[in-house]
């Protein structure tokens, strides 16, 4: 059974007021679904920091302060590129977690040659972990829907592998 998002976010969201621990989020072609996954939980003042959705490279400039000299080497919707995003999130917002997603959820593929499905995802924190996931469709809001619920997932793979450590910014 698959469990929904506001399931994944409420459990994420457990283990992170149960740890004192906070988070923010940087997303792309999840569209701020995991987001509002995260804000849906009663209580989440407690640990959610803040979010943004990078769509664009003036979005990425002016809310992550990301520059191009940054980026040499690096290609969007690659899982370096999303590691980058959830480092800089934590970093701005001056929290335990950063989470991130990029990709491309379709009907076509990016301009990276990266086909529609496509998506990586990282964790930065006390654990740090990196996944691409390939959904073989085309169908834009089923795949935003996918990135983030491998996203919350792999957020709460991470949190229940720092066990009770207490790690703050």
């Amino acid at each position: 059974m698959t469990r929904s998002l506001s399931d994944l976010g409420g459990a994420a969201g457990a283990l992170l007021k149960e740890r004192q621990h906070s988070i923010s989020v940087s997303e792309s072609s999840a569209g701020g679904l995991i987001n509002a996954a995260l804000v849906s939980v009663p209580g989440a003042s407690a640990y959610y920091l803040g979010g943004v959705v990078v769509y664009t490279a003036a979005a990425r400039t002016a809310l992550l302060g990301i520059s191009m000299p940054e980026l040499t080497g690096l290609r969007s919707a690659s899982e370096p590129y999303a590691a980058l995003l959830a480092l800089r999130v934590r970093s701005k917002l001056g929290t335990t977690w950063g989470l991130s997603e990029t990709g491309a959820s379709g009907p076509s593929g990016n301009r990276y040659g990266d086909a529609p499905g496509h998506a990586c995802i990282a964790v930065s924190g006390p654990v740090e972990a990196v996944i691409t996931v390939e959904t073989g469709s085309a169908d834009r809001e089923a795949n935003m829907w996918e990135f983030a619920r491998h996203a919350l997932e792999l957020l709460e793979s991470c949190l229940r592998k720092s066990g009770s450590v207490s790690a703050r910014v």
